[in-house]
């Protein structure tokens, strides 16, 4: 939990637009400053950049319960940071946002900042962190032009729609 990734992009019709990702370093200290370090460093990039939504990615289960929880409780921090600021959030599993970025929900991450690299049209593979961010934010977009990115009710076989 030392380091929570962000990306903001813009929509411009259906081309996106990258404005900015990094990261954000909790370094050491408890539990609890660390979070607030999130936290702070979350709400700054928020009144920095304006955005409207935000997009969170699911908390997978790990080999490592100690990892999840820590991944948890990040994660908690960072919708904490968007509903201080009146955004909705969104949440979307690893597998949608592999999906719907490199078209493979089992993508290996060297792919996805690949395929983010690709179409944000950036210089560089962003920071493996940063990458994650602005993927779970492409996939938010690409949800949003769909309608809604929800697979209830729908047939899924690795990852993809049947």
């Amino acid at each position: 939990m030392q380091i929570t990734g962000f990306g903001i992009i813009d929509t411009e019709g259906s081309r996106l637009v990258y404005v900015a990702s990094g990261c954000v370093k909790s370094g050491g200290g408890d539990l609890a400053t660390r979070l607030k370090v999130i936290l702070d460093g979350l709400k700054e990039v928020i009144a920095t950049h304006g955005p409207v939504e935000v997009a969170v990615e699911k908390v997978f289960v790990n080999v490592n319960p100690q990892s999840t929880l820590a991944l948890g409780q990040a994660r908690g921090t960072a919708i904490c940071a968007a509903v201080l600021a009146g955004l909705p959030v969104a949440e979307y599993t690893a597998l949608q946002v592999k999906q719907s970025v490199v078209g493979n929900g089992h993508a290996a991450k060297e792919q996805v900042q690949h395929m983010v690299k690709r179409l944000l049209s950036l210089p560089g593979d962003p920071a493996p962190d940063a990458a994650d961010a602005l993927a779970c934010a492409i996939c938010h977009a690409h949800g949003s032009r769909m309608g809604a990115f929800s697979t209830r009710g729908l047939r899924l076989k690795k990852g993809r729609l049947v």
